[in-house]
């Protein structure tokens, strides 16, 4: 008799969850992609990263997203953005290699100006 774990075993890719997180953009971002937010699904759940999600997010804007997010010199994400994973600052944990979870909220901050 076949239970429901034999069945999981021999097709893991049937049982396999994507990863969701959701991207929320602001100011300039927004007017790049249009959106306020957006649902992104990854499939290597364990590995995914904010930088993950910004490559993804490259290949999908393409010039104005990455012009406004990578330095053209270094190549490197510039340093104005921040990035909050569910309302907490990842500057105080692993910055852009942060893991993500599943249901995770990543928010894209620009620099805010005031006066």
């Amino acid at each position: 008799m076949r239970n429901s774990l034999n069945c999981a075993m021999r097709f893991p890719l049937l049982w396999a969850r994507a990863l969701k997180v959701s991207v929320r953009f602001f100011t300039t971002l927004r007017e790049i992609t249009g959106k306020r937010e957006e649902d992104m699904a990854f499939e290597n759940a364990g590995n995914t990263t904010i930088n993950s999600v910004l490559n993804r997010l490259a290949k999908r804007y393409g010039k104005d997203f990455v012009e406004y997010v990578y330095d053209s010199k270094t190549g490197q994400v510039k340093g104005f953005l921040q990035f909050l994973v569910n309302g907490r600052s990842t500057r105080t944990s692993d910055g852009l290699n942060t893991k993500l979870a599943d249901g995770d909220v990543l928010a894209m901050i620009p620099p805010v100006g005031g006066g």
